[in-house]
């Protein structure tokens, strides 16, 4: 991971890197823990800090991680390393871009679970342009194109998104403890 770090550092592939952004940030969190956690990208606070979720929404994300006893499970990155300009949402090209780093992420840590937090995660990973709120909840498989390594995928609203509609936090709570269950082994298959 420390050499996947310093070559995202090093990566001038990626046209973010060239917009502003002060530093790559990578990842945050336990490598050896049990789920993968995918953003979309970092923001101000994160590009002054060097760390992904570190802003309100990361405390947010936190928070409901602690609640779920799973933010010490918990290794968290992003689609892109570098902040797009003005908070903007990525491009698919600019995810593109990075999306070898963070499959290489996937097949380093083989993780139990990924979970996709946002719109702009869920349709880079998972390769579609279905809605969040479509894709949401739902069990997924993700398979890295280099090595085969695949994970179950799950994606579920962004933190920032629930501080400004408070009122969808428990859809995010369901994926929640469906994550958590799933993690502890005690999947149970709807219909069950």
């Amino acid at each position: 991971l420390d050499e996947l770090a310093e070559a995202i550092a090093a990566f001038e592939g990626c046209p973010l890197r060239g917009m502003g952004a002060r530093q790559a940030v990578f990842a945050r969190g336990n490598p050896q823990g049990s789920l993968m956690i995918v953003g979309e990208g970092p923001g101000a606070e994160e590009d002054a800090r060097g760390q992904p979720f570190v802003g309100k929404a990361g405390q947010l994300l936190d928070r409901i991680l602690t609640a779920a006893d799973l933010l010490d499970e918990a290794f968290i990155t992003n689609t892109v390393f570098w902040r797009p300009p003005g908070n903007r949402t990525p491009t698919p090209q600019e995810q593109a871009a990075c999306a070898p780093f963070v499959e290489r992420t996937l097949a380093l840590l083989k993780p139990k679970a990924v979970l996709l937090v946002g719109a702009a995660a869920a349709k880079a990973v998972l390769k579609t342009d279905d809605g969040i709120m479509r894709t949401r909840g739902q069990w997924r498989e993700w398979r890295s194109a280099e090595d085969g390594i695949a994970a179950p995928v799950m994606a579920t609203l962004h933190p920032a998104f629930l501080l400004r509609q408070p009122q969808a936090k428990g859809l995010v709570w369901k994926d929640i403890l469906d994550l958590s269950a799933r993690l502890r082994g005690e999947v149970v298959e709807p219909g069950a």
